[in-house]
């Protein structure tokens, strides 16, 4: 019964990990100067929120959303 909890909890870490990788990068692409005011201050939560992120965390992130976001890249070209 543990072992299942513990595996669901890791599934659940690298589901939120891929949310914030994706959230890092989305925000790091982000033109304030053209971002539609309404969504301004949404923008800006986010990134505070990234920002509060552990630095080990937030690499653990970015790394989790790597590859998808070279095939992105490659989707697009």
């Amino acid at each position: 019964m543990l072992r299942s909890e513990i595996e669901m909890f890791m599934k659940e870490r690298q589901t939120l990990l891929r949310v914030t990788g994706a959230a890092a990068v989305f925000v790091a692409e982000l033109d304030s100067n053209t971002l539609p005011a309404e969504t301004y201050e949404a923008a800006e939560l986010l990134a505070e929120y990234l920002n509060e992120t552990p630095e080990e965390t937030l690499n653990d992130a970015l790394e989790a959303v790597k590859a998808g976001i070279v095939g992105l890249g490659e989707a697009s070209a």
